[in-house]
């Protein structure tokens, strides 16, 4: 038996890392039995390919940079006698390594294109000597409910220039964003999109250069840690409070 990993980062949201593997499978050349799908944090499949067993395992999780799929093939032997471990090793391993590095190149290429093509959300933590920006929103299906400012990223626009954009519109301030906060699956339609295929993505930032005004929202204000869960919170931005309030008490 041998065990091999391998760490890709590719430039896509989790939704667009997770469903392009799934639909790229995987370098096997035989279809492998599904033990674990949860999206779009993991999943776990496995077959006998030839005269062994392989059991391929892929984890997501987000980063400022992209998404990072963290990848395990486990390999047992089906050859017997004593000559079945240095053949896995010096044959089967090597052959395993060929294709996996052929198959992720190819992944990340495709997850990129397909990012391409589904809009994504951003939003700014804005941190101040102890205290988050936060901002209650103006008509819509959220209409009263407390969010992050941000918005909507444009076609060839990236994360970070869409939420600097966003804000300068929403608040008239220019921000620096900082370390990455986290990203949450949206489940509905985002933009004409299909469902569930965008996200938002959350970053800590400092203010730059000027005082926030409500442009956009019916109210902003400034709250500290304690007071985070006394607001009525959008869905998609409440999973995200454990991260800000980590970031405002931190010493």
């Amino acid at each position: 038996m041998f065990q091999l990993r391998f760490t890709t980062v590719v430039e896509a949201p989790l939704t667009v890392a997770f469903d392009v593997a799934r639909t790229l499978g995987r370098p096997w050349g035989t279809p492998l039995e599904e033990v674990v799908s949860v999206r779009p944090s993991r999943d776990v499949h496995t077959a006998v390919v030839g005269r062994g067993r392989v059991t391929h395992s892929r984890w997501f999780t987000a980063t400022g940079a992209g998404t990072r799929v963290d990848e395990q093939v486990d390999w047992e032997t089906g050859l017997p006698g004593v000559l079945g471990a240095p053949v896995d090793r010096l044959v089967v391993r090597r052959r395993v390594l060929r294709a996996m590095r052929a198959h992720l190149d190819a992944y990340a290429a495709a997850a990129e294109r397909r990012a391409q093509d589904v809009l994504q959300v951003v939003g700014a933590a804005i941190v101040d000597d102890g205290r988050v920006l936060v901002a209650r929103r103006s008509g819509g299906p959220y209409d009263g409910l407390w969010e992050f400012p941000g918005g909507k990223v444009e076609p060839g626009e990236s994360d970070l220039a869409a939420l600097v954009r966003e804000c300068a519109e929403e608040l008239g301030v220019a921000i620096a964003p900082r370390s990455f906060v986290g990203e949450v699956l949206l489940d509905g339609v985002v933009g004409g999109g299909a469902p569930g295929s965008s996200t938002l993505r959350v970053w800590e930032a400092r203010l730059d250069k000027g005082e926030p005004v409500a442009h956009e929202h019916a109210e902003i204000r400034w709250v500290d840690a304690g007071g985070l869960e006394d607001l009525d919170w959008i869905p998609a931005d409440r999973p995200l409070l454990p991260a800000v309030r980590a970031l405002l008490t931190a010493p």
